[in-house]
């Protein structure tokens, strides 16, 4: 009767899917790609999908990138194109409107939890109590030094301030393909500068520029994924990294962290927004796929089950800081009555 209900249920979703619904019916396996800070959270309920629903098989999990998982997400309907884009930020307008083109337009997002962007370096290095504004005049190409506008002069981070470590400023920051990159962006540069403040009368393209210009000799952008990121401080122990809190959490026997504007980074001050650089995180369930893809509806309603993504789940054992109840109910209604992003 199970089998007899499922294939019934693919006919039908075949009518709907159209002519590519023949190439994505013949693939039964979830493909996943999107976020490194989402990587380690879906390959876990990837795993333990499988041995929960044994008549599925297990999701197959890649990185590349919010920007890059959700390109792919975009490419269109069917067998070739992936079913789950994970996120480390809401998708862009921009972005959905290449969906849309492409065909895609039924596109399911779903929110899971919360995680923090940290500032680490070498465990037996010097600590760091960051701002804002010093990590901005740690980076940005060109700084405001007694009023004028210059080349940024500043080698070490006392330079900056007399509180920091005698160091090498080196800073290893996500690249543009990251979604981590667009947070650090609003909530660490934009506030930092912002706090540094700059002359009246700039046009919009000068301000723009000094916010989001930075050094080349200091900043090092890294496009694969937090273990690049760790691997250049083991190279370098002047390098600061840019981490999710949860892979942090998982190394704090190489890494220290530092605190931002007096916080420090954790659970529990990210729950309670005392930590001021957190973000929501997400995935995106291709809509069109549901019914032909076996075990997509499935798997969200799992990955959402509180036993995996709520207090106490496994997700939060592996440094997910959870929603609230209300929250992941909300989600998951609007997940199963079709809304689409």
């Amino acid at each position: 009767m199970k089998t007899a209900l499922f294939a019934s249920a693919a006919v039908i979703a075949l009518a709907a899917f159209g002519p590519t619904a023949a190439f994505a019916q013949s693939r039964d396996t979830i493909q996943i790609a999107g976020s490194s800070t989402v990587l380690p959270f879906a390959s876990i309920v990837a795993e333990e999908f499988s041995a929960a629903f044994p008549e599925f098989k297990t999701p197959v999990v890649g990185s590349g990138g919010t920007g890059g998982g959700l390109k792919q997400f975009c490419e269109g309907v069917g067998d070739n194109t992936i079913d789950v884009a994970n996120a480390s930020r809401p998708i862009k307008d921009s972005e959905r409107e290449v969906c849309v083109t492409n065909g895609v337009t039924d596109i399911r997002e779903i929110q899971f939890g919360f995680d923090g962007i940290v500032f680490a370096s070498a465990a037996a290095g010097a600590d760091f109590a960051l701002t804002p504004v010093q990590i901005y005049k740690a980076i940005a190409a060109k700084v405001y030094v007694d009023g004028a506008l210059v080349d940024n002069p500043y080698k070490t981070w006392n330079e900056i301030d007399a509180s920091l470590p005698n160091q090498p400023i080196s800073l290893a920051i996500p690249a543009s393909n990251h979604g981590t990159r667009e947070v650090f962006q609003e909530k660490v540069v934009t506030a930092g500068f912002k706090a540094a403040g700059h002359p009246e009368g700039l046009s919009e393209d000068e301000v723009k520029a000094l916010e989001t210009t930075f050094r080349q000799d200091v900043v090092i952008e890294i496009s694969g994924d937090y273990t690049e990121t760790l691997a250049r401080l083991n190279s370098d122990k002047n390098t600061v990294g840019v981490f999710g809190l949860s892979f942090y959490e998982q190394n704090t026997d190489t890494l220290k962290v530092a605190t931002i504007d007096g916080v420090v980074p954790s659970k529990e001050s990210v729950a309670d927004g005392k930590y001021p650089v957190s973000r929501p995180l997400f995935f995106y369930v291709k809509g069109q796929h549901i019914g032909v893809i076996p075990g997509i509806e499935e798997y969200v309603q799992f990955f959402l089950s509180e036993g995996v993504s709520g207090e106490g789940g496994a997700l939060e054992a592996a440094g997910l800081i959870p929603q609230p109840v209300e929250k992941t109910a909300e989600v998951l209604a609007s997940f199963e009555a079709g809304a689409a992003k």
